[in-house]
């Protein structure tokens, strides 16, 4: 997503989170003029600092407990972008463990079928006099900012919403991302991660309702602050986090479901 936008080869990219480019090199790998590029790519969320000689991704430096995390959830009418739409969105931003700003909105759909509804409780009628898709996103793009995003499967909600953004002839998300099933995968124990089980066995939103977007949001919230508390004392910031995320073992899983376990 990010090579695709930028025309970024993967070592590039590993050196913006690692060791740094050179504004040359960088230049160089444009085609362009840097500067408008620093800034068009501010605009879709991401922001690349330079540090003495060296351009990084901003996360590089930041501390965990000093960065902005929004963490996002979204229901939809399907799972085909083409096809389907954003129907509920909701996030919240967090600082050092704190709620700093939250957002939720029903998005204007012409079309939600009997099994999505099912799913989600979400109907037509709860959507008739909500905003359109394009404003929402609007608003949702300010909202998010420069935060690093974070979601329960985070490949699905950054994409969709990334993909709706083009789709209404915004740029794509360009923010750093990680995901609470993969963070919650190396720093809690349990036999499956999905947010409902998550939820049971830490009793992390005891009102959660699942597949409505605020309620995920913030059992995924409780989760998250959760997994920060049980990281090691090495992991400082941001970009070491989201290297955490990709790079370190998962722990061992259960061999047995407790919740499957009957006393004799």
């Amino acid at each position: 997503m990010l090579k695709n936008s930028f025309e970024l080869d993967d070592k590039t990219l590993h050196l913006l989170s690692t060791n740094g480019i050179g504004a040359n090199a960088l230049s160089q790998r444009l085609k362009n003029d840097l500067d408008y590029y620093l800034e068009l790519w501010h605009s879709q969320g991401l922001n690349i600092v330079k540090h003495f000689s060296n351009y990084y991704f901003s996360t590089k430096f930041t501390k965990i407990e000093d960065e902005t995390f929004c963490i996002v959830d979204i229901e939809t009418n399907g799972s085909k972008i083409e096809k389907h739409q954003i129907i509920e969105i909701a996030a919240l931003k967090i600082k050092n463990g704190q709620i700093i700003g939250s957002f939720d909105s029903f998005v204007k759909c012409d079309e939600i079928n009997e099994h999505i509804t099912q799913i989600t409780g979400i109907s037509i009628e709860d959507t008739k006099d909500a905003p359109s898709l394009k404003k929402v996103l609007y608003d949702f793009k300010l909202f998010l900012g420069d935060a690093v995003f974070v979601a329960h499967d985070v490949k699905f909600d950054y994409k969709f919403i990334s993909q709706s953004l083009q789709k209404i002839g915004l740029p794509p998300l360009l923010n750093r991302s990680l995901c609470s099933i993969s963070l919650a995968e190396r720093t809690i124990e349990s036999y499956r991660y999905a947010l409902s089980y998550l939820n049971k066995l830490l009793d992390l939103h005891p009102e959660a309702t699942h597949h409505r977007a605020m309620s995920d949001v913030m059992t995924t919230y409780e989760l998250f602050k959760i997994s920060l508390s049980r990281l090691g004392s090495e992991i400082k910031t941001t970009e070491e986090l989201i290297s955490f995320v990709k790079k370190a073992e998962r722990l061992k899983r259960p061999k047995f479901d407790p919740f499957l376990f009957v006393e004799e």
